[in-house]
């Protein structure tokens, strides 16, 4: 939802500026649609020449002075055609979420970057680029998302649509809603439609659905019309100024109408004290927050005050079409928010009301909303802890912390008060101050004051803290007691204000959702894997053990596919909430494991990486078993990679705390979670894996699977001669690989080349392509130096079929 008078108003200066300097600006994205539509083939022959005539008019779209997309996936189309096609077949395909879509086009642009950038440092395929290209294709459907346009839009329309930097997913699905429901609004427009389609020329797409118009009015909004609230002054004024209007009610007269309950209702009386406690001049969402109630509440509760006022008095009205800005400017004037304020719209009382206001007893309204009857009174606060003396991290989760009610000196704590407020089950919100500078676990009063101290159980763990710049930046937040005075360690925060923190804690770390999860047992893991029973009691021994394992095999022996359900089997249910996967390459680094900075803005910040975000994660249900896979876990540099945590996982270690390198902070990989490395044994390209690593693994050797019971069992149900004479040869070709001094069984074929067949699928086809397209071309690796060998394995796997 957004204010939709806020998009007329916006709309009033849009069609202002459209003809006299506006579309001659902006033309060219109808013009860079039509150009895509009428030159885009996906089979064409050559791919690489389709894709540059298909963009070639998209001109700054697709590119900028330090950004350059369109002119990065066009060279790696002349490199690499048939890959990058395939990445825009799986962009284009409509039966996919979206966001999966967008991310595994990223995904593969870095893998494109790594084999084929000679150097190059980016390859630029992020989300504005990869949703421009869905436009493109389909027009009638998607917009151009660019984080800071739909941000200004947001905050300009004061939606409820949240918009955070890096909550990429959340951002891309809240951006599409959003704009469908701008789009809904212009289509009713019909002097701006009209308009627009009196522009358009041939050579522009229609835009029948007038999506492109409304990803340009977002454009229109951030570059034109926010600056017109923002950069000058003069244009920031307070609406409407005395020569537009006036309601001539003098204070005194105010006065008499605050005295009549008729006029001014309790709730009336509450929001004119909420306005004169915040300053005079606030939101509606800025009210909300800080003393509760909704943001509706104050909006339509002043709207219908106005309108009572204007009844009791014959005041004259606002001569405005909308019902809103008809009614409001009697009690308030307002403005846009600026650019630095980062807020919605701002409405301050008029001199005369606030005059009035200070004449008025208003000590029996409430200034803070109670709670709901039937729903428990909580207290709210906001606790510091100082890692130099203590840290949240020092906690497990459901681990109690005691803190004195008097410093070392025995003179009382800073906002003593709240100390002896706080009572148990009250919520707190755990925020760790310099050098970290972040909220980083949740917390409840677990013990009021004994008169010596107070004490606080830890509830949760965030595995992606959130940072002190994100909560300051929030008007919402401006008047919270530890930003207005942050000495201390103890503040009270509204429930209102804990709310809207909790809202952004739960964006970036969201509850497992209550889903019935199936259970899996060992039986299960035996029918789907093929391994003996005796085999995986061994394996889960190892593991439980050991804590840390790799399983190690020829390639097709499903090492990945066992590694999941392995997980699953010991866990009891097939929850992938407790499963984080990962590959390693040679360009993974401790940054991406652990933590580092990264660029934001025109600084640095601290991000987490996968495997700490997940350690906490772990922390918060300490009686579960959560499981870290990695892929290909030889393929990286190991030390450089885990670093100080060489020493953290290694099952006599866990639980002990080691200090950090990058935060100073202590850290500790918890008991509860599980390791597992995947090696391909036939990779020879790969150096032996790293010595101090070893010994903190177990290795266990994965086989092929084509005598198990669960694969002779299979074999059955496909009923196919012709298979069962293929498997056959395969294993005395493992046979004799086994043998070969050079090779040995770690080369030999996996049984995972021909599993997932039905008897309808298992055709002499589909087992040619496995025997020329998988088998064949490892065989000329093992064996590059013998053409012999090579070809008598050729004719005996092709003589199955004859």
């Amino acid at each position: 939802m957004f204010d939709k008078f806020r998009l007329k108003e916006v709309l009033v200066q849009y069609k202002k500026d459209f003809l006299p300097k506006h579309w001659k600006d902006e033309k060219y994205k109808w013009e860079a649609v039509k150009c895509f539509q009428d030159n885009w083939d996906v089979k064409a022959e050559d791919f690489a020449d389709m894709l540059s005539r298909s963009l070639s008019k998209t001109y700054n779209l697709l590119a900028s002075m330090n950004n350059f997309p369109a002119r990065m996936i066009t060279g790696f189309a002349k490199t690499a055609p048939e890959e990058v096609r395939a990445m825009y077949i799986d962009l284009f395909d409509e039966t996919k979420e979206v966001y999966e879509r967008i991310n595994a086009f990223k995904m593969q642009s870095s893998i494109l970057l790594e084999k084929y950038g000679n150097g190059a440092g980016q390859h630029y395929q992020y989300e504005n680029a990869i949703t421009t290209y869905l436009w493109l294709r389909y027009p009638d459907k998607y917009y151009i998302y660019k984080f800071g346009e739909v941000k200004a839009a947001s905050d300009v329309l004061e939606s409820d649509y949240r918009f955070k930097k890096g909550a990429y997913a959340d951002n891309i699905r809240n951006f599409y809603k959003f704009y469908d429901e701008i789009c809904e609004e212009l289509k009713q427009d019909t002097e701006l439609v009209n308009l627009f389609r009196s522009q358009l020329t041939s050579d522009c797409y229609p835009d029948p659905e007038l999506k492109t118009l409304t990803f340009d009015v977002g454009f229109y909004i951030s570059r034109e019309y926010s600056k017109k609230d923002s950069g000058d002054p003069d244009n920031n004024v307070w609406f409407p100024s005395q020569e537009e209007y006036a309601p001539g009610i003098t204070v005194q007269e105010w006065v008499a109408l605050l005295n009549d309950k008729s006029v001014f209702t309790q709730s009336s009386l509450e929001i004119m004290k909420r306005f004169k406690d915040y300053g005079g001049a606030a939101t509606c969402t800025q009210l909300a927050v800080k003393y509760g109630e909704s943001k509706n509440f104050y909006n339509a509760g002043s709207v219908g005050l106005a309108k009572r006022v204007v009844e009791k008095t014959g005041c004259p009205v606002m001569p405005r079409d909308s019902d809103n800005s008809r009614w409001w400017p009697v009690l308030y004037v307002g403005r846009h928010a600026t650019k630095d304020e980062d807020g919605g719209y701002i409405w301050r009382l008029r001199s005369e009301l606030s005059d009035a206001l200070d004449q008025v007893d208003l000590k029996d309204v409430d200034l803070y909303a109670k709670s709901d009857d039937g729903e428990e009174e909580h207290g709210y606060w906001w606790l510091n802890a100082n890692p130099k003396i203590w840290s949240f991290s020092d906690l497990q989760v459901g681990e109690v912390q005691d803190y004195t009610l008097f410093n070392e000196n025995g003179n009382k704590r800073r906002v003593f008060q709240n100390f002896i407020d706080a009572k148990a089950g009250d919520l707190v919100i755990g925020y760790e101050s310099n050098p970290v500078k972040q909220v980083v676990a949740l917390v409840k009063v677990s013990a009021a004051n004994d008169g010596q101290k107070i004490y606080f159980e830890k509830t949760e763990s965030l595995a992606n803290p959130i940072d002190y710049q994100t909560l300051k930046e929030c008007p919402e937040l401006e008047k919270m007691e530890f930003f207005q005075n942050p000495n201390g360690s103890f503040f009270k925060l509204t429930k209102g204000e804990y709310e809207f923190i909790m809202d952004m804690i739960r964006d970036e770390n969201p509850l497992n959702t209550e889903v019935k999860i199936p259970p899996y047992t060992k039986e299960d893991f035996l029918s789907e894997v093929y391994m003996t029973e005796e085999k995986y009691d061994r394996l889960a021994g190892v593991l439980l053990n050991k804590m840390n394992i790799i399983l190690q095999g020829a390639p097709g022996v499903g090492k990945t596919f066992a590694a999941k359900r392995l997980a699953y089997s010991l866990m009891g249910e097939k929850d992938d909430s407790r499963i984080e996967f990962v590959q390693f390459h040679q360009n993974y680094s401790y940054e991406d494991f652990m933590m580092g900075y990264k660029p934001s803005g025109d600084s640095f910040e601290l991000k987490y990486g996968v495997f700490y975000r997940f350690c906490k994660k772990a922390e918060n249900q300490p009686d579960k078993k959560y499981f870290f896979i990695i892929d290909e876990i030889n393929r990286g540099n190991l030390s450089k990679i885990f670093g100080e945590l060489l020493m953290l996982i290694e099952k006599d270690y866990r639980g002990t705390k080691a200090t950090l390198a990058y935060n100073g902070m202590p850290f500790t990989v918890p008991e509860n979670l599980y390791i597992i490395g995947m090696m391909n044994t036939a990779d020879r390209s790969l150096a032996m894996i790293d010595y101090a690593l070893r010994r903190r693994f177990s290795f266990f050797e994965i086989e092929p699977g084509f005598e198990s019971k669960g694969f002779s069992d299979y074999q059955r149900t496909l009923e196919n001669d012709t298979f069962d004479e293929l498997i056959k040869k395969v294993i005395e070709l493992n046979e004799e690989i086994s043998r070969d001094k050079s090779l040995g069984k770690g080369f030999c074929i996996g049984h995972s080349y021909f599993c997932g067949r039905t008897k309808k699928t298992c055709t002499d086809e589909w087992m040619q392509s496995v025997v020329d397209y998988d088998i064949l071309p490892m065989l000329q690796e093992y064996w590059f130096d013998d053409d012999s060998k090579v070809q008598r394995w050729d004719n005996i796997l092709h003589g199955v079929f004859q």
